[in-house]
């Protein structure tokens, strides 16, 4: 056998972990054949040897495992090394590691992790206290808190911005419409004017014509005006003044909500039997009630505040535009251009009149 550089090993049979013989696989009376080499006669590593590091490898994660060739030793042996940060070359992070040589990305605590991560957990319970209150408001099963007075003027508050916003709606469609029948005026003027020119056997008549549909489009220019006066403050009340209530409307049913659910809470938790584990329970959640209900009280304060104001600026803003609409309809269809001229000085509202030119360049 040495002359051949062959070593036979006889009885080398496949079994378990528990060396109980396997059979069928290569048979209890198979042998197996291991080739060494005369230079290199060493043994790898045993399998006890193999079990006890793999066990060592279930226990960290940060431990690498080299199998050590040592020229004065009979056998190789595998070592575990432990990898801590100055073992990593210069260009790898200690925040990077590698796994299968590709770098993975690991978790790096920072300062601010702690605050961020007690912030997100605090938000979490929240969320989900509101989610389940408003849930169980929609299908009847939780209970809610209602200031009667203060809902009826939040649902009128509602009511009169959606017939408001209808109303400006009308007007603008009426301005518009109104807008290009003066356009349309301006042009007929001209045209009369032309034909005219152009018409000597019927040249009074289109000038006369000419001058009456120039006398339209002054006035017509004057009450279009007072409907763009109108339609913009009108547009201010609806889209800035009731609509910031309407906001202020929102946070404070969300801040109810959120009140409910802690004091549906805190009920729960009072109801329970008493304990030194439900008595800190308790009085924790006695304090987050007592946050909640300092902040929607001092909502409900702000909304009632708010609403109030907004009924008296409506009552101002309303009467004046109202006035303004009815004068300037009235004294425009029944031709008084001094009535017109009047109720424009009255508001003060300035009347853009360039029959639709564009200014020089010299004016400005």
């Amino acid at each position: 056998m040495a002359d051949n550089h062959e070593a036979v090993v006889d009885g080398i049979r496949e079994t378990d972990l528990n060396e109980d013989m396997i059979s069928g696989a290569i048979g209890t009376s198979a042998t197996t054949r291991i080739d060494f080499e005369e230079d290199d006669p060493r043994h790898f590593p045993g399998m006890d040897e193999m079990l006890k590091v793999a066990t060592d490898l279930q226990d960290t994660s940060e431990r690498t495992v080299q199998l050590t060739v040592d020229d004065n030793s009979e056998s190789p042996r595998l070592e575990m090394e432990s990898s801590g940060p100055s073992s990593l070359p210069p260009w790898q992070t200690p925040a990077e590691t590698y796994q299968n040589g590709h770098p993975s990305s690991q978790a790096v605590i920072r300062p601010g992790t702690a605050q961020k991560i007690d912030h997100l957990k605090k938000w979490s319970i929240s969320t989900y206290k509101y989610t389940r209150q408003y849930l169980s408001e929609r299908f009847g099963k939780g209970t809610k808190t209602v200031d009667t007075e203060l809902e009826g003027q939040i649902l009128l508050l509602k009511e009169t911005q959606v017939k408001y916003v209808n109303v400006l709606k009308l007007a603008k469609q009426m301005t518009n419409h109104f807008q290009n029948m003066v356009q349309s005026q301006r042009s007929l003027a001209d045209a009369f004017a032309d034909l005219g020119m152009k018409s000597p056997e019927l040249q009074d008549e289109f000038n006369y014509n000419a001058e009456s549909q120039r006398s339209l489009v002054k006035n017509g220019e004057v009450l279009l005006g007072a409907l763009n006066f109108f339609t913009s403050n009108l547009t201010t009340l609806v889209h800035k003044t009731m609509e910031d209530s309407i906001m202020t409307v929102k946070a404070y049913e969300s801040a109810r909500i959120e009140y409910d659910a802690y004091r549906t809470d805190l009920e729960s938790t009072q109801a329970g039997p008493r304990t030194a584990g439900t008595a800190l329970k308790a009085e924790e959640a006695k304090q987050q009630f007592d946050v909640q209900k300092e902040k929607f009280d001092r909502l409900r304060g702000d909304l009632a505040i708010k609403l109030r104001f907004l009924e008296e600026n409506k009552v101002k803003v309303m009467h004046k535009q109202l006035l303004l609409f009815q004068n300037a309809i009235s004294a425009y269809f029944a031709g008084n251009k001094q009535a017109l001229d009047n109720c424009i000085k009255e508001f003060h509202i300035k009347i853009k009149n360039n029959e639709g030119k564009q200014p020089s360049f010299l004016e400005h």
